[in-house]
């Protein structure tokens, strides 16, 4: 069972997987520890990762990114209208009612939702996974943003569920980070006095702050706050902006109006942006922007901390917030982490160290890679295969959740609605909810403070449906108790409904032969009542469709890939053989053999840059270059022959002699081995070595353009005809020593013999069997 961690980015992810030494970060198809969060679609397939990053400037309208920031949402919800429009290019849709894309795809035009998009996605990081461990990748645990609602983490679920992904959990990112830094401490306090700590992770595209407790053997999150729109790609546009300002005055030229244009200035304002991290200025430099102007400026970090300003002044708070909902004060605090590369940022550290005056901030995790460190231990502790250290985690929820009713006929309750689960309550948890009805009912699950969540997203949850429910045996209400649960994944479930029938019976007790007043014993039984319930997550019919055409395109890429490996296979062979015969392969081919073989390779050469040869189908390919190498292998294969056999005649050489000289040696070791066998192996190598002296005088005659009659596996197989002829006689182990009448064999080797039993027994005299019936004439 392979064991994998993806820490899903908004910029790009890494894939975590536990080995038997411990967590390894994997690379990716070109080595890289990190890929890309984007895919594009293209006329002939898609391209993923790495992949869709080459294209994103040539493909841009079918290219899509920000898939984390997408998910679950719907295409009016205010924050993709107003924030997440100017970070993509791709057209935004409606989708059956969340945001979806369409493209330009297979030369036609298709439309996607983000859930299947992401569902692509996570199928390339399940490949990369797969091809580094060797074995199919399934069970995993995904992080995902503390902020994300229910129906954003459902999305995430489907999505994997597309890619043919067990999620085992959906993990808090900074929960994650705690995971894998508490995970490896040896020194942690007793529960009475945790260790706190906070985790700051300024990402791409968003802010986190954790407080956390640690013990002995245990985490829990105390609070977590976050800002959506404070990230390094807000950074990033700052300086887009102000860049592309001065260049229409200086230059004349809309930088914004060309999304091309806009992606280099994009590139050099990541690189002003590390640059200004260790340095006071730095020179941006843009070629061939647009129309053909070569773009140059310079920026110091005065000047622009001034223009990030709005940014800067966002981060302090969800530390602020985090540490009030945490109830602890500053002193309290014993440690500070950083992570995610917008710490780096010197006004950024800056803003951080303002809330936490006179504290050190600490990177001792890897910045870049401690979610997806955390998400693969999570993964490897709900594994079979490792033995983790036992420790537990508490994580809270973000966000209050109550379950509303509508008033049945004689119902006194005034109540229509409860809150289950609490800001900051524990996850997972279950609680059971009584409810007294005489007919079906219904519940709704909701958010119960709408304001605070992403944008415009729905806070409905689920709806839950009881049925066949009456009135009990007396015409009364049934007391109904209903389990709900948030689980490990952050999301809302109704679980069980149930009515408990109580049965009392008596039991007659005797003591002492006289009979007690019998005692009643009270009996539970649980019985259950049916029930429906929905939720966000997609109908399995539509998933079942999603997989479906998933696996589809996932089978046509592979497809097309194969078929460009064969295609380039093909060009490969016609250049490098027709280079070759006139240099290496030249004294190995005949000149006839040259003339058809330089003809067929010309013809291959002419047919490729066809239109049907540009575009043929994988077996096309594969058969042309079969026939050219029906043509060129006689002479590679007499080219490889002539470089080889000098090396193995060698080879066999030594063999024959190293055999000889044990065979013929006076050595002590072989004194046990009959003559005979030493001289049947000397026979053996004599036969060998004269076939091969025969072989080389014959091959030393024969011209180099025509095949060899001393090959280089002939040579192998007669060298392990000799080892195996040979190996058998001259390890044979020695015989034991014969066992000498009269003699005892010592019973330890701490026992020695006496002198009177080891003198040999004389001949004809009978060994001591010790006391026996003597004899009586």
């Amino acid at each position: 069972m392979a064991v994998v961690g993806i820490d899903l980015g908004a910029l790009h992810s890494k894939i975590g997987v536990a080995r038997h030494r411990g967590i390894d970060i994997i690379v990716n198809e070109v080595s890289n520890r990190a890929t890309p969060s984007l895919v594009s679609f293209g006329p002939k397939q898609r391209a993923i990762g790495e992949a869709a990053k080459t294209l994103e400037t040539s493909n841009f309208r079918n290219t899509i990114g920000s898939l984390k920031r997408l998910i679950g949402r719907t295409f009016s919800d205010p924050e993709i209208q107003e924030f997440e429009k100017k970070f993509t290019n791709v057209n935004l849709v409606d989708v059956g009612g969340t945001v979806g894309i369409q493209v330009q795809y297979l030369g036609e035009q298709r439309t996607f939702s983000i859930t299947q998009v992401l569902g692509m996605y996570l199928g390339k990081l399940r490949d990369i996974a797969a091809n580094e461990l060797k074995t199919g990748v399934t069970d995993v645990v995904i992080t995902v943003p503390g902020w994300f609602t229910d129906t954003q983490r459902r999305a995430v679920l489907d999505a994997a569920q597309i890619a043919g992904l067990n999620v085992l959990r959906l993990i808090n990112d900074t929960t994650a980070v705690a995971l894998g830094y508490g995970i490896t401490k040896s020194d942690l306090p007793e529960a009475e006095n945790p260790r706190h700590v906070v985790f700051v992770d300024v990402g791409h595209s968003s802010t986190s702050c954790a407080v956390v407790a640690f013990s002995k053997g245990q985490l829990t999150v105390k609070a977590a706050a976050y800002d959506r729109h404070s990230g390094g790609r807000d950074i990033d546009y700052a300086l887009v902006r102000h860049f592309a300002a001065e260049f229409k005055e200086k230059y004349k030229i809309d930088v914004l109006s060309s999304p091309k244009a806009t992606f280099r200035l994009a590139a050099g304002c990541d690189k002003v942006k590390k640059v200004l991290s260790a340095n006071a200025e730095a020179p941006l430099n843009v070629e061939s922007i647009m129309n053909d102007i070569d773009a140059a400026s310079r920026l110091t970090r005065d000047e622009y901390e001034g223009l990030i300003s709005g940014v800067l002044d966002r981060i302090p708070g969800p530390m602020q917030q985090a540490l009030t909902e945490s109830g602890l004060t500053l002193d309290q605090i014993d440690a500070i982490e950083l992570i995610g590369g917008g710490t780096r940022i010197p006004a950024v550290r800056a803003k951080i160290q303002s809330v936490f005056e006179g504290k050190t901030l600490s990177t001792t995790l890897n910045q870049d890679e401690a979610a997806a460190r955390g998400a693969t231990f999570a993964c490897a502790m709900l594994s079979p295969v490792f033995r983790v250290r036992e420790f537990s985690m508490t994580d809270i929820a973000s966000y209050s959740v109550k379950v509303q009713w509508e008033r049945q006929q004689d119902d006194q309750d005034d109540d229509t609605e409860l809150i289950v689960f609490p800001k900051g309550n524990n996850v997972p948890s279950t609680k059971v909810l009584t409810f007294y009805r005489k007919n079906a009912f219904d519940i709704e699950a909701q958010y119960a403070d709408p304001a605070t969540l992403p944008g415009g997203i729905n806070p409905w949850i689920a709806r839950f449906t009881a049925k066949q429910v009456g009135p009990d045996e007396k015409g009364d209400f049934t007391c109904i108790k209903l389990k709900t649960r948030l689980n490990q994944h952050g999301v809302v479930s109704f679980e069980q409904a149930y009515v408990e029938e109580i049965e009392e019976k008596e039991e007659a007790m005797q003591v002492d032969g006289e009979a007690e007043a019998p005692k009643k014993k009270v009996i539970k039984r649980k019985k259950d009542v049916p029930f429906v319930w929905g939720s966000t997550s997609l109908d399995t019919a539509i998933l079942e469709k999603f997989k479906e055409q998933e696996a589809q395109m996932h089978a046509a890429d592979k497809l097309v890939m194969d078929t460009e490996d064969r295609k380039n296979a093909l060009e490969e062979y016609v250049y490098d053989t027709r280079g070759r015969l006139d240099e290496r392969y030249a004294p190995y081919v005949k000149a006839q053999e040259k003339e058809t073989l330089l003809a067929a390779l010309s013809q291959a050469e002419d047919w490729l840059y066809t239109e049907e040869g540009e575009d043929a189908t994988k077996s096309a390919y594969v058969e042309r270059l079969d026939a050219l190498k029906k043509l060129g292998d006689p002479i590679t294969f007499r080219f490889r022959e002539a470089e080889e056999r000098s090396k193995v005649v060698s080879q066999l050489r030594e063999t024959i002699n190293n055999y000889m000289s044990q065979a013929s040696s006076g050595e002590e070791r072989f004194a046990h081995i009959d003559e005979k066998d030493k001289q049947s192996i000397v026979e053996k190598c004599a036969t060998i070595q004269k076939w091969l002296e025969d072989q080389i005088a014959r091959q030393s005659e024969r011209p180099k353009d025509v095949d060899p009659v001393l090959t280089s596996a002939e040579v192998l197989k007669r060298k392990d005809e000799i080892i195996y002829f040979a190996t058998p006689i001259l390890t044979r182990p020695k015989p034991k020593p014969p066992k000498v009448e009269g003699t005892e064999t010592p019973k330890s080797g701490t026992e020695t013999p006496n002198a009177q039993q080891q003198q040999p027994t004389p001949e004809g005299a009978k060994k001591d069997e010790g006391p026996s019936e003597m004899d009586v004439d």
